[in-house]
C-alpha cells in the first residue's frame, strides 16, 4: 500500500465517563488526531465499529446527520448533555456495504441509525470539531474474531482512500468489578493488556484468534467478549496477520479506574529497515 495510506486504529472507550473523565488517554487521543488532520490528501470519513451496535447480520449507517445517542443510564447530568454532531455520509456508506458485499457477507443499511457511545464519546477526544463524516458498522451478532477480522479486512482499501478505519471498544471490560475512583491497576489487566500487545507485535494470529484459551485471565478481562472483538476489525483493516508487517504505535496504556485498560493504538504497514 501506498506510503499516504491511513493507519487503521484501535480505541479503548472505557466506561461512558471518558467522555468527561479523559484521563492521559483522552489529551492522547487530541493530539494524534491533530496531527492526522495535516495529513496529505486530508481525511474523507471515518468508519468505526462498536460493540453498542449489534445485528443480525453486517450492517451499515447510512444515516446523513446521526443523532447522538445517550445509551446509557444512571450517569451525571453532564453526560446527557454532550452532543457530537459530526455528518454521516450516505456515499461512503455505499461503499462500505459494496466492500462487505464483495467479500461475500449479506448487509444491510440503516438510514436512521444514532451514533452510540461506543463511537461519539471516544470520537470527541480524537476529533473534537466533530466535522469529519462517520459511519458506523455493526457488529453481527454470534461473530467471532477471525469473522471480526474478515470484515475489517474487507474494508482495507478505503485507509488508502482518505478514510480512518476504526474498532471501539475496550482491552478490558469487567464492569461487575467496576466502583469508580481512582484506584493502583488490577494486576490482572495489566497481564491481559500486555500479553495481546506482544501477540500483536509478533503477529501472532493463531494465538490471538484463540486468546479466550490462550491469554491470562481473558475470561475475567471479558465476561463477554463484545468490547474486545473490535479489535479484530481494525487488525483485519491493517492487514495484521497476513503477509505483510504492520507496526503498532501505541496511543495509551492507561488504566483507569483500576480494572479498565484503555489501550489504544494505530496500526500501520511496518517500514523497511
Amino acid at each position: 500500500m501506498p506510503a499516504s495510506t491511513l493507519p487503521a486504529l484501535f480505541l479503548s472507550h472505557g466506561a461512558p465517563l471518558f467522555a468527561i473523565e479523559a484521563g492521559s488517554t483522552g489529551p492522547a487521543l487530541t493530539r494524534w488526531g491533530e496531527a492526522l488532520a495535516q495529513a496529505p490528501g486530508g481525511l474523507r470519513g471515518i468508519v468505526v465499529m462498536s460493540p453498542h451496535w449489534m445485528a443480525r447480520t453486517p450492517a451499515v449507517m447510512a444515516n446523513p446527520a446521526p443523532a447522538t445517542w445517550h445509551d446509557f443510564g444512571g450517569f451525571p447530568p453532564a453526560l446527557y448533555e454532550l452532543q457530537y454532531p459530526a455528518p454521516g455520509s450516505p456515499a461512503l456508506a455505499a461503499e462500505v456495504l459494496e466492500l462487505l458485499l464483495d467479500a461475500g457477507m449479506a448487509t444491510d443499511s440503516d438510514a436512521e441509525r444514532p451514533l452510540d457511545h461506543g463511537a461519539w464519546v471516544p470520537l470527541m477526544h480524537l476529533f473534537p470539531k466533530a466535522d469529519v463524516p462517520v459511519v458506523q458498522v455493526a457488529l453481527p451478532l454470534g461473530y467471532g474474531p477471525a469473522q471480526v477480522l474478515a470484515m475489517g479486512r474487507a474494508l482495507r482499501s478505503l485507509r488508502a482512500k482518505g478514510v480512518l478505519v476504526i474498532g471501539s471498544g475496550s482491552m478490558t471490560h469487567n464492569l461487575r468489578e467496576f466502583f469508580g475512583g481512582e484506584r493502583e491497576p488490577s494486576p490482572y489487566v495489566v497481564e491481559f493488556s500486555r500479553w495481546v500487545e506482544s501477540a500483536i507485535v509478533r503477529g501472532d494470529k493463531a494465538a490471538l484468534l484463540d486468546y479466550r484459551r490462550q491469554a491470562p485471565h481473558a475470561q475475567r478481562a471479558h465476561p463477554s467478549d463484545d468490547h474486545f472483538l473490535p479489535v479484530f476489525f481494525a487488525l483485519g483493516a491493517a492487514g495484521w496477520g497476513d503477509e505483510e508487517a504492520v507496526q503498532a504505535d501505541y496511543l495509551s496504556r492507561e488504566v483507569m479506574y483500576g480494572i479498565l485498560a484503555m489501550d489504544s493504538f494505530a496500526l500501520a504497514s511496518a517500514q523497511p529497515a
